[in-house]
């Protein structure tokens, strides 16, 4: 999954304008670029339909509201402006991205009332996993959850998430699946750098609770539906380190990757008997399974 190059002619949205991205531009002084003060969402468009949209913007909302950032747009509103940014590209899956930060001010931390949201959209063609990875699985490694407290928000202020996923990057893993010590020194799944992670044990999909430390994916949610629909047992509960790496099966989720199977971690073979080192079954139910979800719930 390599970004798509950029490409300047393409349409974007930008406080209440539609421009070409090479001709976008914003103040030095905007919050987003001086603190990354803002919050921002990735939506997946599947045949140019947007998919989960209601969930993405009740959590866009709660963001903007723990950060006292007032909402630029209704839903509507919204979702105009993405109907347009989709149809002027011409992928039929795509990667919509929304940014807002709380917009321009002399430089000083206090969160000043009364400024003007910037507001920034655009759309691109979708950057999925290869057949390859999901036949094969893909290979994690594992370091410390060195971010800050505050994993839950989804901020512009991601600099942890860059440092964390790079150490993957240096190894060639696809991703960096973090663990946090707790204060009785035994250290406890979180995510991944850039995904949700889970775990399958004995048939059940696992995965960690909703805390302050876990920022709560939309699969979060859609991982429960899939799994009542197709009967796979599924509950939230800290997982420490050891049921990682004695897994059955490890999953991420992400709006890129929706379920991708983990077949090696820090150079072992996840897994057991015959299938160690390969996607597993409870892999397969769901990712076949959400395959039918992006057809039913996509508008």
């Amino acid at each position: 999954m390599h970004p798509a190059p950029i490409q300047p002619e393409s349409l974007c949205f930008l406080n209440g304008e539609f421009l070409p991205l090479g001709q976008a531009r914003v103040p030095v002084l905007d919050r987003g670029f001086l603190f990354g003060d803002g919050v921002y969402e990735l939506l997946p468009v599947y045949g140019r339909r947007l998919f989960r949209f209601d969930d993405h913007m009740a959590r866009l909302e709660r963001n903007l509201g723990r950060l006292r950032i007032p909402n630029p747009c209704g839903r509507e509103q919204w979702l105009a402006h993405a109907r347009r940014l989709i149809a002027a590209q011409d992928s039929e899956d795509q990667s919509l991205y929304l940014q807002i930060t709380r917009g321009v001010a002399p430089r000083d931390h206090v969160m000043l009332e009364g400024l003007v949201p910037t507001v920034f959209m655009m759309s691109s063609a979708a950057r999925v996993p290869t057949p390859e990875q999901r036949h094969q699985g893909v290979a994690c490694i594992t370091a410390r959850d060195f971010r800050w407290e505050r994993c839950d928000l989804k901020t512009t202020s991601l600099l942890g998430n860059v440092l964390a996923r790079q150490i993957s990057a240096d190894h060639g893993a696809s991703e960096t699946i973090l663990l946090r010590e707790a204060a009785s020194g035994i250290s406890y799944l979180t995510e991944g750098s850039a995904s949700n992670v889970w775990i399958v044990h004995e048939g059940a999909l696992l995965g960690p609770p909703k805390s302050e430390h876990v920022l709560e994916g939309i699969r979060y949610e859609l991982l429960r539906e899939l799994c009542e629909e197709v009967g796979i047992a599924y509950n939230l509960r800290p997982i420490p380190e050891a049921d990682l790496r004695a897994a059955d099966e490890i999953l991420l989720s992400s709006a890129a990757r929706e379920v991708l199977p983990v077949t090696r971690l820090d150079g072992e073979l996840v897994g057991h008997g015959a299938l160690r080192g390969k996607p597993g079954p409870v892999y397969g139910r769901l990712y076949e399974a959400y395959q039918r979800a992006k057809a039913l719930q996509s508008i």
